[in-house]
């Protein structure tokens, strides 16, 4: 049965209508009634829903998750792999992925368990400690919950997206701590760099500076932040006001430290006001001068007023100022590593 032309342009359309015109059906006639979930999720630009023409190039097409118990994932897969067609709308079941040779069923049969071990190294509907929640990136995350889901007949993999919907409100407030306590660090050295003349070091601080304001952005909006391929495009979509942005693009265009540092107030002072209205203590203004230099720090009372608002003992214990893993490295291969990452921060116990 063919599809609708602009549905083989994007992902996730193309993997619902394989799911319910070709997969389903196959499933209903040769082993109806099994538990079973089917979704669009894992790695994958598709599954933010910001794949375009040059996502076809690779490792992108009829894509498609199928959770089962573990009891019947080989007989699934068997069928599966008997039963498919070919090709769908005109693209293979089957192709080669980056760093293969040879065409494979691009079809995950699989359990939620194994999803579970794979991405995130706990069981967040079962038990989740601070240092688990901190040894998450928001990449991770994503590939759990984004996408799209097109049957759940026992709610598992529901269940598991509901549970990682977002941090617990007082490590919400520690997050966002850490964030504020890495500005302030670098703050003033930005200008002062600037006041000797040292403009690409200037910049460069301003760039990091901007890096983790735009991540604040995303924890003060409770919304996960991807990698830093979409991290840009996914901001743009942010319930922010518009200036957050605009500010800190001029910062980063800017030819001048002082003019720098106006702009990143500018865009600093917005977002402290943004935490002050869902409801995490701030200060105002948050930017005040440094000592009596002409340059910004961030107002010393802010970090520990948020962490006093903090009642957990479990996250009270967390030593200030690490936060998680993401704001503790950029390491790519640390990050996309479920044992690295909870390595590292297990480390901090």
């Amino acid at each position: 049965m063919a599809i609708a032309n602009e549905s083989c342009t994007n992902g996730l359309s193309l993997a619902r209508a394989y799911w319910q015109q070709i997969v389903a059906p196959i499933l209903d006639e040769h082993r109806p009634g099994i538990p079973r979930a089917a979704a669009r999720i894992g790695s994958g630009s598709d599954v933010l829903g910001l794949d375009d023409q040059t996502s076809r190039d690779h490792d992108w097409g009829l894509r498609l998750q199928l959770f089962v118990r573990s009891v019947d994932e080989g007989d699934v897969r068997t069928v599966l792999t008997d039963q498919l067609p070919a090709e769908f709308a005109g693209l293979p079941t089957r192709f080669a992925f980056t760093g293969q040779d040879d065409p494979v069923l691009a079809l995950d049969v699989l359990t939620v368990e194994e999803i579970v071990s794979a991405r995130l190294g706990f069981d967040p509907r079962i038990h989740a400690a601070p240092l688990d929640w901190l040894s998450l990136t928001g990449q991770t995350v994503l590939e759990v919950t984004a996408g799209k889901v097109f049957e759940d007949r026992d709610g598992m993999l529901t269940s598991l997206r509901d549970a990682l919907t977002w941090y617990p409100d007082d490590l919400w407030s520690y997050v966002a701590a850490v964030d504020w306590q890495r500005i302030d660090q670098e703050l003033p050295i930005m200008g002062r760099t600037g006041d000797r003349g040292d403009e690409l070091g200037s910049r460069v601080i301003a760039a990091r500076l901007v890096d983790i304001a735009v991540h604040l952005a995303f924890v003060l909006c409770r919304r996960w932040a991807p990698y830093s391929k979409w991290r840009g495009i996914t901001f743009r979509g942010l319930p922010l006001p518009a200036e957050v942005g605009q500010h800190l693009q001029d910062a980063l265009a800017a030819n001048e430290w002082r003019t720098r540092s106006d702009h990143l107030t500018a865009a600093l002072e917005a977002l402290a006001s943004l935490q002050r209205q869902v409801g995490i203590p701030s200060v105002d203004p948050v930017c005040v001068p440094f000592w009596d230099r002409p340059y910004l720090q961030i107002d010393q009372g802010l970090v520990p007023r948020m962490l006093d608002n903090i009642t957990d003992p479990s996250v009270q214990a967390l030593t200030p100022g690490l936060g998680n893993i993401e704001q503790q490295t950029n390491n790519v291969d640390l990050l996309v590593s479920t044992e690295l990452r909870r390595a590292t921060i297990n480390a901090q116990r």
